[in-house]
């Protein structure tokens, strides 16, 4: 039996699983502190489902943690970024374009030093070593103890921010070192910021661990613990550690796997409407479509891989304007729902209240909204239709209609019509479809790099090394070996650098195998 939990901006939703059936499920408010949330929704689970704890063989929480706290600038820890690249780049020192806000939240201490290497391997300039260890010297004076090595063309040749990495931890162990091969892409400046956030969150990352593996204690489940990442696959509590930015947009891809999973569809458009927003993305495979381009996360630019969503200030809590027009949102009650919305004798109105005014949900007391003129109460629905259909709309890359799978505590907003879209899914369980996406996630591995295609190392070479490599990330994040496969592969001749090179993406994924995740007392320890 598996645990899925998906702490959401509003709702904390979970699933008690035995295989592919949902023994019990459910949804509790999102509370400040967001564990205690956890324990709640564990506690409420578990009395439900009647289980035994002995019988649950795994948990996998997707969570808003560490999303949060970049957004607010809140919990990041002071980082020093270390860019091996003279003499060039000198022109673009690192973070020059990240907010004021984020500058000032995590004060990093910057070196630039000698290094790099050219798209096809060759060279920029000799590491030096002394450079690095004055560096270490300086790290330890400030008390910094998490840095962010970044290389020119790293995905190429990342034999250089090795080394980097091995001399300052010769210099200073207990270090945390994020290197920017392991999690950007090909682009130098997004690929550093987004090294430098997952540097910034490595002590949040320790404490959110240690917390979820306290809360799995306090309710008796001694199983590993696994978190959601933002490619709809999960890694275990250690790999967590090391790649907090790794669950950035976790909600949207569980949500995205679950619906995919409740309505047997691979193809689609998937619609999460929750308390506060409505988030819509497209299923390739059954997997989220990722986004090709740069991310923007709380005003830096990254590259990582992150799932291609559209996101509008549509929910459940939002607030709904009559003056000067119609609208609905963004603004919302958000976990506030039941405190302020009209169905609940509060003041204020909200989607929730359109839609229970219209028969469409049965939610709180329906005669509290009985004085809603029929005429607000269809053309916002109407509105919110509109909205949605529109962002549908704007996902499909060809002129073939999606079908639509809406799923969310939101869904009640959603008529069983979209203009435009063929036919709108709404399967059993759909209210908690993230909590489902998260229990059954695979593990994944994937790879993003440039290749010189020579006379020496042929097409087929690079594709095998590709394969292998991302293979070989799957089993390090806790597949399965003997069930991990390769689900996807793209390969771009690039055009605008010298030589034969060629940009090739392959995605792998594996069956989770519980034996070699940490155990809870291992996570503790």
């Amino acid at each position: 039996m598996r645990v899925g939990i998906d702490v959401g901006g509003t709702h904390t939703d979970a699933v008690l699983m035995a295989e592919t059936t949902v023994v019990a499920e459910i949804k509790t408010a999102t509370t400040l502190d967001v564990t205690s949330g956890v324990v709640t929704a564990l506690e409420r689970l578990l009395a439900t489902s009647g289980a035994e704890r002995g019988h649950i063989t795994a948990v996998m929480i997707g969570t808003t943690h560490f999303t949060n706290a970049l957004v607010t600038g809140r919990r990041l820890a002071r980082t020093a970024v270390v860019r091996l690249a003279l003499p060039a780049t000198a022109a673009l020192p690192p973070l020059v374009d990240w907010p004021d806000r984020l500058i000032r939240a995590i004060n990093p201490s910057i070196h630039m030093c000698d290094g790099g290497h050219e798209f096809d391997g060759r060279p920029i300039s000799p590491l030096k070593p002394d450079q690095l260890k004055r560096i270490a010297a300086e790290l330890s004076t400030h008390e910094i103890d998490t840095v962010a090595i970044s290389s020119v063309f790293s995905p190429v040749n990342a034999e250089l921010e090795e080394r980097a990495a091995d001399i300052l931890l010769a210099e200073l162990p207990h270090l945390h070192v994020s290197m920017s091969h392991q999690i950007g892409r090909v682009g130098l400046l997004e690929r550093e910021n987004a090294t430098v956030v997952n540097a910034c969150l490595r002590d949040l990352a320790d404490e959110i661990v240690d917390a979820f593996a306290e809360a799995l204690r306090a309710v008796g489940i001694h199983a590993p613990l696994y978190l959601s990442q933002n490619d709809g696959t999960l890694m275990d509590a250690e790999y967590t550690r090391r790649y907090p930015v790794r669950t950035f947009a976790s909600g949207p891809t569980n949500s995205m796997r679950g619906a995919a999973f409740l309505a047997d569809l691979a193809d689609c458009a998937v619609v999460d409407i929750g308390g506060t927003t409505t988030d819509v993305g497209v299923l390739s495979g059954g997997y989220p479509r990722q986004a090709t381009g740069e991310v923007d996360i709380g005003g830096v630019r990254t590259n990582f891989r992150m799932p291609d969503v559209l996101s509008i200030g549509l929910g459940g809590g939002s607030r709904v304007a009559t003056t000067p027009r119609l609208e609905i949102g963004p603004d919302s009650v958000g976990y506030e729902l039941t405190d302020h919305a009209l169905v609940f004798g509060g003041q204020v109105l909200t989607a929730t209240d359109l839609a229970v005014a219209a028969g469409m949900a049965d939610i709180g007391d329906p005669s509290l909204v009985r004085h809603l003129s029929k005429d607000l109460v269809r053309n916002g629905v109407a509105w919110m239709a509109g909205r949605v259909g529109e962002l549908v709309d704007q996902m499909r890359v060809s002129a073939q209609p999606l079908p639509v799978i809406v799923v969310g505590g939101g869904s009640v907003l959603m008529p069983d019509h979209l203009p435009g879209v063929p036919a709108v899914h709404r399967p059993a369980h759909h209210a908690v479809a993230n909590a489902i996406g998260a229990a059954t996630g695979q593990i994944g591995g994937d790879v993003d790099r440039l290749f010189a295609i020579t006379a020496a190392r042929t097409r087929e070479d690079v594709l095998d090394q590709a394969r292998a490599e991302a293979v070989e990330r799957a089993v390090s994040a806790g597949a399965d070996p003997d069930t991990v496969e390769v689900v996807d592969i793209d390969e771009v001749h690039v055009a605008y650098l010298p030589g034969n090179a060629v940009r090739v993406r392959v995605k792998a994924v594996g069956e989770l195998c519980v034996g070699r995740a940490a155990t809870i007392e291992e996570v503790k320890a």
